[in-house]
């Protein structure tokens, strides 16, 4: 059997956890019916335009790169990197398909070797990829030293991937579904309330913004927040006034005061930077629906 088959994460990981004499490789021997999925798979979401185009591939050309698998014994075998292919085999109508059979134990061998694939494979989205080091850091007690050596990525690579998973669900839904970038994403976690982190998210996907205006919008937001008010004789206001403004700064993204007066009557101030900010509040402010 020859190693070029394998990604270069499987080969380092391999003699770690099996031996020459229980791992062989079976070209096209193994019957489709007989393969379970992975219990472990990282991997949640499949494209289907890619799986479409992997589906063309393997009717005209075969499998080219095996799947990987362990024994179960009775002639039963659980997937443990390949689910694209084992998928898209199945779509096929493929009866048998090659594989090369390794000697895995735990769960979270398992686990290590489908996110190694995965992950060298570029198949994971981010917030996919976070989870299962999520679950090797929670539920199988490994560092973070640990899981960036097993999946080769750095250390910090792997602290920041897993800060992902702090973010509002539905802004974890935008990174899966590619909607933003983990780029966005880490940008976006850089402020504490979930009500700015959304409005953020908003923006992002509202107005397309880039990574580095993502980043210094976020940087505005924070400035604004950590903004203290200034001693003042004046009657402090009231928690309903401080909420509204707090709504209004995460609305337009910049600062916004509220003065009322005791009669009732009183000022919205919302300052802006530019010409191309001013622009900006106001299609915010244009294209606000009125509630009926």
């Amino acid at each position: 059997m020859t190693d070029k088959r394998l990604g270069k994460g499987l080969r380092a990981l391999i003699p770690s956890y099996s031996t020459e004499e229980n791992d062989r490789y079976m070209d096209g021997s193994v019957p489709v019916e007989n393969i379970i999925p992975n219990r472990n798979q990282p991997r949640q979401s499949f494209s289907d335009d890619g799986m479409e185009d992997l589906v063309n591939s393997i009717k005209e050309n075969g499998i080219l790169q095996p799947l990987t698998v362990r024994d179960l014994g009775e002639n039963k075998y659980e997937l443990i990197a390949g689910e694209r292919r084992f998928r898209a085999a199945k779509t096929v109508g493929l009866k048998t398909v090659p594989t090369y059979i390794i000697s895995v134990d735990t769960d979270v061998e398992m686990l290590e070797y489908a996110l190694v694939e995965n992950v060298q494979r570029e198949d994971l989205n981010p917030i996919e990829e976070s989870e299962g080091y999520a679950i090797l850091s929670g539920k199988y007690n490994m560092t973070q030293e640990e899981i960036s050596q097993k999946v080769g990525k750095s250390r910090p690579a792997i602290a920041n991937s897993m800060r992902l998973l702090k973010l509002p669900p539905e802004i974890k839904r935008g990174v899966k579904t590619g909607e933003i970038s983990a780029g966005h994403a880490r940008a976006i976690l850089s402020l504490r309330k979930s009500m700015q982190m959304l409005n953020l998210f908003q923006r992002v996907v509202n107005d397309g913004l880039s990574v580095r205006q993502t980043e210094e919008l976020a940087n505005r937001f924070s400035e604004i927040s950590n903004v203290k008010p200034k001693n003042k004789s004046k009657t402090p206001k009231s928690p309903t006034l401080l909420q509204y403004e707090s709504e209004l700064i995460s609305a337009f993204g910049t600062k916004v005061t509220i003065n009322r007066k005791k009669t009732g009557r009183g000022k919205i101030n919302i300052e802006f930077y530019s010409d191309e900010d001013l622009d900006r509040i106001l299609d915010v402010i244009s294209n606000i629906e009125k509630v009926e």
